[in-house]
């Protein structure tokens, strides 16, 4: 059989597949316009869990603005234990789920490496650690170079490290990659999960889980889903409030969105993610895996597009001297740059930058005496430029 015909409507999208045998048969694909999927009459989408992770997400990096957290409170919201009463929500501290547990911890980049998962689990502990006893006791200090404090941003304060750091705003970035990223790309929309096992089998015959009404593979793409519109107002049509329902992924894809250079990136991403449910419902994985490419491609995009925008916006604040909005940009920025580790190239089995590269940006961002107070303009562009050159960019787009 051959795709013979793909065309998007205003109502749906199908996909036409003929075969030229006597006993011609044609399958038709149809992709509502909301991602809403069923049957026997009941809904078959499920991504409770990864509305569960970006809930307690939120409130651990929102208790990173508070100064009476202790230390083993903030570690404990990352490392959530079934039954702990780590969060203000009850459901939350009932939940068996936890942000660390799924972050670094993709089948194809670290079921088979645990140093890098171990180590980037540790470096996540060691900035939250260190907002607590770098930040909250100098909370109502003056901060200037070298001293821990808050510092004047706007009619915004920011509350910083002895050098420059924001770590709520370092921790927050990060994760987008290191936990939403890594598991929708490199995890859930995996062919070696997708196909695990007798997945294939099962959709054919539309065999479910055990106890549920979804079959595994269905689930699985869900899943994805949920990491990126899992806390939306409406998730069969998420981009109707996209980039107000979360802090994290889905609130950037929508940044991206809105510069006019990558205006549309948002309904690519969301019409592939419904394309792809669909072809799992009409058994057409190759289908299935070429909107998964497109979804690998737009999501790092937009890991890259954020991160150069950081770049150059914290060195243009840092030369007016206004350091509050440069040091508040430069802390996304290196969270963005950490994130560029759990990007996918697309029909490959690589990140855009490896784990020792990301390092090492990280260390030459913050190479001066006391780190970003006296931020190397010629780094922040250098690193710019090599993020715009692995991802065929325009620097000059990314930025605005």
């Amino acid at each position: 059989m051959k795709i013979s015909k793909l065309y998007i409507g205003l109502l749906f999208t199908s996909i036409s597949l003929s075969s030229c045998s006597d006993d011609e048969s044609t399958i038709s694909i149809e992709t509502p316009t909301n991602y809403s999927f069923s049957r026997d009459g009941s809904s078959t989408v499920s991504f409770g869990g990864q509305t569960t992770r970006i809930a307690m997400a939120e409130e651990l990096i929102s208790a990173l603005t508070d100064e009476t957290k202790s230390k083993e409170s903030l570690l404990s919201m990352f490392a959530h234990e079934e039954g702990d009463s780590d969060f203000s929500d009850a459901e939350l501290n009932a939940s068996s789920k936890s942000v660390r547990s799924k972050t670094a911890a993709s089948n194809d980049f670290f079921s088979n490496n645990t140093t890098d998962a171990s180590a980037i689990k540790t470096q996540l502990d060691n900035w939250i650690g260190s907002q607590h006893d770098e930040v909250f006791p100098q909370w109502e200090v003056q901060a200037e170079s070298g001293t821990a404090g808050q510092i004047a941003d706007g009619e915004s304060t920011r509350y910083i490290s002895a050098n420059g750091v924001e770590y709520n705003q370092l921790v927050g970035k990060s994760l987008i990659g290191a936990l939403m990223v890594d598991q929708i790309l490199n995890n859930y929309l995996s062919t070696a999960v997708l196909d695990e096992a007798t997945n294939i089998e099962d959709n054919d015959a539309e065999v479910v889980a055990d106890g549920e009404i979804y079959t595994t593979m269905e689930h699985k793409w869900d899943e994805a889903y949920g990491y990126l519109y899992g806390a939306s107002v409406d998730a069969t049509d998420p981009n109707a409030t996209l980039g107000d329902d979360d802090s994290f992924l889905n609130k950037y894809v929508a940044k991206v969105d809105a510069n006019q250079y990558y205006t549309g990136i948002a309904d690519d991403i969301f019409d592939a993610f419904k394309l792809g449910r669909a072809a799992i419902v009409a058994k057409d994985y190759t289908v299935r895996d070429e909107q998964a490419e497109i979804i690998k491609e737009n999501l790092s995009k937009v890991i890259a597009v954020r991160a150069v925008h950081y770049l150059q916006a914290g060195k243009d604040a840092v030369a007016t001297q206004n350091y509050g909005g440069a040091f508040h940009d430069l802390s996304e920025a290196l969270g963005f740059v950490y994130s560029l580790q759990f990007t996918r190239k697309p029909n490959s089995e690589a990140s855009y930058f490896s784990k020792n590269e990301v390092d090492q940006f990280i260390e030459d961002i913050l190479a001066e005496e006391n780190g970003l107070w006296n931020v190397s303009a010629t780094t922040l562009d250098d690193i710019s430029n090599e993020i715009v050159d692995a991802f065929d960019l325009v620097l000059a787009e990314a930025v605005e």
